[in-house]
């Protein structure tokens, strides 16, 4: 069965999406990256040292994975943009997460200012992804201004907390036909599981992976229960009873 993931015409194969920041060790990346099997990885532009390239961490990302940059430390959506076409100029390509945050505190999207930077991005030709507040009138006016994806945080960044926006997002898997990526928050591969089973097209984390005792072994658990969650949301899940269903006959067995 072909099931692969489409964003904005380019077919994926795999649906975790990963982040390469937080590691203690950058040589890591590489065998993380082959346990997680993932296509996509989001690099920050301000970890990339142009001045000394032998140092930047894509060196330790192999040159089949589409890199995704994101507009980190953005704080309204010209300075979103400015990053963006940075990235594009030095050669790491149209792909870019926005991300713009003006809350140091949460870390919370600026819903308003990435629509703008959306809108000037996706006529400027990027293929953009937006890192958002799960509204469904945003993701709305998202998909209207050209975004190749929507990206609604499952909790805070960083915080390994869950789905705390559960209800919020499955309204926008149900009603915003491009691809709905949970981005943010996501702990435990049952999360990435739970995630993929409500219909999510894909799953982005970082922290969860990266501050794990062991990076490599628990990427490789994120991708099976990615792979498991989305199995599962193709399958159909049975029906829930409040009373209890043998699964065999109770009777016509112990006739004498």
């Amino acid at each position: 069965m072909n099931d692969e993931l489409e964003i904005a015409g380019k077919s994926i194969r795999s649906r975790l999406i990963t982040g390469s920041g937080k590691y203690s060790d950058d040589r890591i990346i590489k065998d993380v990256l082959d346990a997680a099997e993932c296509d996509i990885i989001t690099v920050a532009l301000r970890r990339i040292d142009f001045d000394r390239p032998e140092e930047s961490v894509v060196n330790y990302i192999p040159e089949n994975k589409i890199l995704l940059p994101n507009t980190s430390g953005a704080r309204t959506a010209e300075e979103a943009v400015r990053i963006a076409r940075l990235s594009r100029e030095l050669g790491i390509g149209n792909w870019i997460k926005i991300e713009v945050i003006k809350d140091q505190k949460f870390l919370l999207p600026d819903n308003f200012e990435t629509l703008k930077a959306t809108e000037i991005l996706a006529k400027d030709g990027f293929v953009v992804l937006p890192y958002m507040n799960p509204d469904l009138g945003t993701a709305r006016r998202l998909v209207d201004a050209g975004a190749a994806a929507v990206m609604p945080l499952g909790a805070p960044i960083g915080t390994n907390r869950g789905l705390r926006t559960k209800e919020m997002i499955e309204i926008l898997i149900s009603e915003i036909e491009i691809p709905v990526i949970v981005d943010a928050g996501i702990g435990l591969p049952s999360h990435a599981t739970e995630a993929m089973e409500m219909g999510a097209s894909a799953i982005l984390l970082n922290t969860a992976i990266a501050s794990s005792e062991n990076p490599v072994q628990m990427a490789r658990a994120f991708r099976l229960a990615v792979e498991a969650g989305r199995l599962a949301y193709l399958s159909g899940p049975g029906s829930t009873s409040k009373l209890a269903r043998a699964s065999s006959p109770l009777t016509g067995f112990l006739k004498s």
